[in-house]
């Protein structure tokens, strides 16, 4: 195989192959695509992976990433209630959540989830950050939280931290809720899952 005599190729597509959702097949056609590309390409290319590691770093009070010095844009922005807090797994969710529209409280991302088998505890998530956050004696808020939406993934993981987060929230007499999970906008329940169903019927609502 051409491929294997050429080490450098090689590992170029090694190393994409070990990105989330990149086969071997996926990350030869790219390694390809990057060397038939003129050289300022690539540079740009290496030029914006530097940065986001030189330059992103996570937020000190909500941990999502940011490039400011300080707090985040979502921190910062006076515009969004302080009084609740949508707790999410990663900072990706939150743009998804933003692209709803319908959210303008603020965020707090926990880097992961509760998985024992995988050797993940609390004491590895920004859980006791989110506590320090929320506790009257510690808040670093304006204004007291009151309400705490967990939007965590609906699988195995998800549903452990939110478990372990409901038991703690409820002795600090805060709100707690759930993003729904269910049919989808559009979906046709032939097509439905059962466990995606049932949830559905978990979380109805009355019409």
């Amino acid at each position: 195989m051409l491929l294997q005599k050429i080490p450098s190729l090689n590992q170029l597509v090694h190393e994409l192959s070990r990105l989330p959702g990149i086969g071997p097949k996926t990350a030869q056609r790219l390694a390809y695509h990057i060397l038939r590309s003129p050289n300022d390409f690539v540079q740009s290319l290496r030029d914006a992976l530097k940065g986001v590691k030189e330059r992103i770093h996570d937020c000190p009070l909500c941990y999502s990433f940011t490039e400011e010095e300080s707090l985040c844009h979502f921190c910062n922005d006076p515009m969004r209630s302080t009084g609740m807090l949508c707790v999410v797994e990663d900072p990706a969710d939150i743009e998804r959540i933003e692209s709803s529209g319908v959210f303008r409280g603020r965020y707090h991302v926990l880097h992961g989830a509760i998985s024992p088998l995988d050797g993940i505890g609390p004491q590895d998530l920004k859980i006791q950050a989110l506590l320090d956050r929320i506790a009257p004696e510690t808040t670093t808020e304006r204004v007291p939280v009151t309400e705490i939406i967990l939007a965590l993934d609906a699988d195995l993981e998800g549903d452990t931290t939110v478990l372990y987060l409901a038991k703690i929230l409820k002795d600090m007499n805060i709100k707690t809720s759930r993003i729904a999970h269910g049919v989808p906008i559009g979906g046709d329940i032939d097509y439905i899952d059962y466990r995606t169903l049932g949830r559905a019927i978990e979380n109805r609502v009355q019409v």
